[in-house]
């Protein structure tokens, strides 16, 4: 199989410190057949600042200006990728080992849309479902690398402040795109994002994507899943 190149993509705003170790850890990757792009969303706390110095002894592409919020920002990156795949990999995240792209990239069947794993949370592993259309992502964004044609036709829908990674997978499923599992970690998911800051705004959003993009059926099917863990959290004040 040739070697597919694969853009490696942060997302940041105002997390300099975040943004330091995930850069690390993307430019250690061992893959050579690999670019990096960074997409600031105007930070006031120095990111750009340290971006353009990197960018003195690094090969990478940023942007830093404002934007509509992060899935804005993840747009933007996938029109300035040159990479047949692409892997969100926003500030705070890491992969698990230098080696991590190579390993994935040795046992990708030829064509995939999406090639997942597993990550890490707080140092256990949570394992990637199937591929399936469910009530919730079977994969996240960190662990996937997703072809740059698929992210094109299927873009982050901006409406879905919380969930639009999660409306992206339900449109990919249902239209019928190719899924490959790996069984490895492929990232440190950094659980201080937003979408697990405000779980019940997370939650209503999926509501509303299942709402959305799914038949009556599925709906009968996915919303009790969502629903009651919904009013929980709110009733928590989560």
């Amino acid at each position: 199989m040739v070697q597919p190149l694969i853009s490696i993509i942060t997302v940041t705003y105002n997390s300099l410190n975040a943004l330091k170790i995930t850069a690390k850890s993307a430019l250690e990757q061992d893959y050579s057949h690999k670019e990096y792009i960074i997409v600031d969303g105007g930070s006031g706390d120095g990111s750009k600042q340290w971006i353009e110095q990197l960018a003195k002894i690094a090969s990478i592409r940023f942007v830093s200006e404002p934007d509509n919020g992060i899935y804005d920002a993840m747009n933007k990156a996938v029109k300035m990728a040159k990479g047949d795949y692409c892997i969100f990999m926003n500030a705070g995240d890491t992969f698990v080992k230098p080696e991590t792209l190579s390993e994935i990239v040795a046992q990708m069947r030829p064509n995939m849309d999406v090639v997942y794993g597993d990550v890490l949370k707080n140092g256990v592993l949570k394992t990637s479902l199937k591929p399936q259309n469910c009530h919730k992502m079977f994969y996240c964004h960190q662990s996937a690398l997703t072809s740059t044609a698929c992210l094109n036709t299927f873009p982050f829908d901006t409406n879905h402040r919380w969930s639009a990674d999660f409306k992206q997978a339900k449109q990919l499923i249902l239209a019928g795109k190719s899924f490959q599992y790996i069984p490895i970690a492929i990232a440190n998911f950094d659980t201080n994002g937003v979408s697990n800051t405000y779980r019940s705004r997370g939650l209503w959003d999926n509501i509303k994507v299942v709402c959305e993009v799914d038949g009556f059926v599925d709906k009968l099917r996915f919303l009790p899943h969502l629903v009651f863990p919904w009013l929980m959290c709110k009733l928590r004040g989560k």
